[in-house]
């Protein structure tokens, strides 16, 4: 019997371990340092733990990309148990070094595994939902080239947006005078990934307005195929997750954030991802 593709992603994804375990996803874990410590990410530091941790910490985590050797593992992992063809969806390139880290460590393989690295242009759940989509492809007997032409399709129809508390020591680029303008009125952001980077795309005045915005921007998309929630620590997320209930094809993706986005976004955010539509009926 054939052995599917099998996919590998990197915990920026925000996947939980049971649904990756369902699926045979194997996901390979960023570096997470808080203060002098180094930690694996959602391994050695799980999401509640690290948001206990934050709440004594002067600063925020710092995230390193995983090094080629742990992708190597994970290959080789995979060899040994009889896959012969990988896709690698990873966090967007440009907010990290992860997609490098898995080329290389492919490129260092030769001969018994065929290894395709795809930059989702995401993160967190948006690059999980990807990593999603591909290994159901993959487990319903697609080849190869079906699941990197599918995650190449649905990297350009994921959008992630967040409603953050402040862009006080947090990673998204703020743009200049008007994000210190809203900084200084205590305006709540709104950021989105906007060609594989998070930046501010509006500005509310609370906290109920800002959730108000992110579910006016799922129903402003029109037609979706996936649609999930994130969040960092939030004390809201459950109205979020009410308010987009009847907008979602298909019970709704809940993700406790790791430290990836947590260093980007801070406590408190809380956010959607969704996948557009293609076709005629979109």
């Amino acid at each position: 019997m054939r052995v599917p593709v099998r996919i590998v992603t990197d915990s920026a994804s925000d996947l939980s371990q049971a649904l990756a375990d369902e699926l045979g996803i194997r996901i390979v874990p960023l570096t997470v340092r808080l203060g002098s410590d180094d930690f694996l990410d959602r391994v050695g530091l799980s999401p509640s733990e690290l948001w206990a941790r934050c709440s004594t910490a002067s600063g925020l985590p710092e995230t390193a990309a995983p090094a080629p050797a742990q992708f190597e593992r994970a290959y080789h992992g995979l060899a040994d148990a009889g896959a012969r063809e990988v896709v690698v969806v990873t966090v967007s390139s440009l907010l990290s070094g992860t997609m490098q880290s898995a080329e290389l460590a492919a490129r260092s393989l030769t001969g018994s595994l065929r290894i395709a690295v795809v930059d989702s242009r995401s993160a967190t759940t948006g690059l999980g939902m990807i990593a999603v989509a591909a290994a159901r492809r993959a487990n319903a007997g697609g080849s190869l080239a079906d699941v990197v032409a599918l995650v190449q399709d649905l990297a350009g129809r994921t959008q992630v947006c967040a409603a953050l508390e402040s862009l006080d020591h947090v990673g998204v680029r703020t743009g200049g005078a008007r994000a210190r303008l809203a900084s200084a009125l205590s305006l709540k952001p709104i950021v989105e990934l906007r060609e594989g980077r998070f930046g501010p795309v509006g500005y509310q005045r609370s906290r109920s307005s800002s959730l108000r915005a992110l579910v006016h921007r799922v129903q402003a998309a029109g037609p979706i195929d996936a649609l999930g929630v994130f969040h960092a620590d939030s004390t809201d997320v459950d109205r979020l997750v009410t308010s987009l209930a009847l907008l979602a094809p298909a019970p709704l993706m809940v993700t406790d954030v790791g430290a990836a986005a947590f260093a980007l976004c801070g406590r408190g955010a809380v956010g959607v991802a969704y996948q557009r539509r293609s076709g005629p009926n979109a």
